[in-house]
């Protein structure tokens, strides 16, 4: 028994090996001809076409890491369904495989997969995506999110804060900087503009150059001060308008919520998305957007096993000569969809404010039910 587990491994990890190195050609090719458009259109460090080469080598990991439930699904069906053509599979019959040793078997090559595709998304994936963007940054300028850049929200005492950052340039540099500050009351307390800031080394604040400052002065009269219809014993409202070379703003915004803001949640590791989740609920903003893509993170590496598991019944079936092409175009059709799945929940999720553990597991549960059923109805009736 124990050769044919060490036959099966051997073939399994091969063909989805095989696979997976198909389709990540595949969007190697694809990145490129889109990363074309910017080679020679940059700052005068200049995008060559070896960075943009080098650029979209370091993104492959995100995709393998999106694609490898895919590629274990295609590639245990190639094997199960060759195996079961040339009657291999039968022998392994004969020779005491049956189906819930099958099935364990099975199971055990899925835990090796999970494992693979958590070190992928949650270590290789994070620090290749931002590499990629250094390189990309240093030649093109900077780090960016969007037309506006990054928004972040922070309380301090009764007064909130609402920060925007445009950009990180290659040094860590902020660009565009600017602050706005509310009083207890929702009020305009006072504006910063900074044309650009770095992080303090202490961590307890931001070095701001270039700043214009704006102190927003109400007016409210002192109590007990007496007033008049005219107003007289109130202080007039004005606006203090200040220019300074440097500025300290203090602040618990570190360097990991500025470039987590800039990053898309899917390019962020288990415990980053955690973090921020904590500092977005700390200060009154809504969540539910990178709480979904963090029960994700944890459901998607599972979603080995039942690819694994909705592979076993091709190798119960009968193939003719030439028959085992249409059985592996399902196996693609059947990825295909279950990516498209995941994504369609994240965003009705989002969209419709579900429960983000359930959003995200949804997906694995339903083809759970079809691989269970699958094989019930091929196997154990069989």
């Amino acid at each position: 028994m124990k050769t044919i587990r060490r036959l099966i491994y051997r073939e399994a990890a091969t063909g989805v090996a095989f696979v997976t190195l198909a389709f990540l050609a595949l969007f190697f090719f694809f990145d490129m001809v889109d990363e074309l458009r910017w080679v020679g259109r940059a700052s005068e460090a200049g995008y060559t076409l070896s960075y943009a080469l080098l650029y979209v080598a370091l993104s492959l990991p995100a995709h393998l890491y999106e694609l490898l439930p895919i590629t274990v699904l295609i590639g245990t069906i190639f094997v199960m369904a060759r195996l079961a053509q040339s009657s291999e599979f039968t022998i392994m019959r004969t020779s005491g495989l049956g189906p819930w040793r099958a099935l364990r078997t099975l199971l055990v090559l899925g835990c090796a997969f999970v494992i693979v595709t958590f070190a992928v998304g949650d270590y290789l994936a994070p620090l290749s995506d931002r590499a990629a963007q250094l390189v990309k940054a240093r030649r093109t300028g900077q780090i960016s999110a969007g037309a506006t850049g990054a928004w972040l929200k922070e309380r301090q005492g009764d007064h909130s804060v609402a920060v925007n950052v445009r950009a990180l340039d290659p040094n860590g540099h902020m660009r565009n900087v600017r602050v706005f500050e509310f009083d207890a009351q929702g009020r305009v307390a006072s504006t910063v503009q900074a044309e650009r800031g770095e992080f303090a080394p202490e961590g307890d604040g931001w070095n701001l150059e270039g700043v214009r400052r704006n102190v927003f002065h109400h007016g409210n009269a002192s109590p007990g001060a007496p007033t008049s219809a005219s107003g007289a014993g109130a202080a007039a409202p004005r606006v203090e308008r200040l220019q300074e070379p440097n500025y300290r703003w203090p602040t618990r915004i570190s360097t990991d919520m500025v470039a987590a803001s800039l990053l898309k949640p899917d390019k962020m590791a288990t415990i980053d998305l955690f973090q921020y989740i904590r500092h977005l609920e700390a200060n009154g903003q809504s969540a539910q957007k990178y709480e979904i893509e963090f029960w994700r993170k944890v459901f998607y590496p599972l979603s080995c096993l039942v690819m694994v598991v909705l592979s076993l019944p091709f190798a119960y079936l009968h193939f003719r000569s030439g028959g085992i092409a249409a059985y592996v175009f399902g196996g693609v059709m059947a990825g295909i969809s279950f990516f498209l799945l995941n994504n369609v929940f994240g965003y009705a999720g989002n969209l419709q404010n579900w429960s983000p553990w359930l959003t995200a597991a949804a997906p694995g549960l339903i083809y759970s039910l079809l691989s269970l059923g699958a094989f019930g109805w091929l196997v154990l009736r069989r």
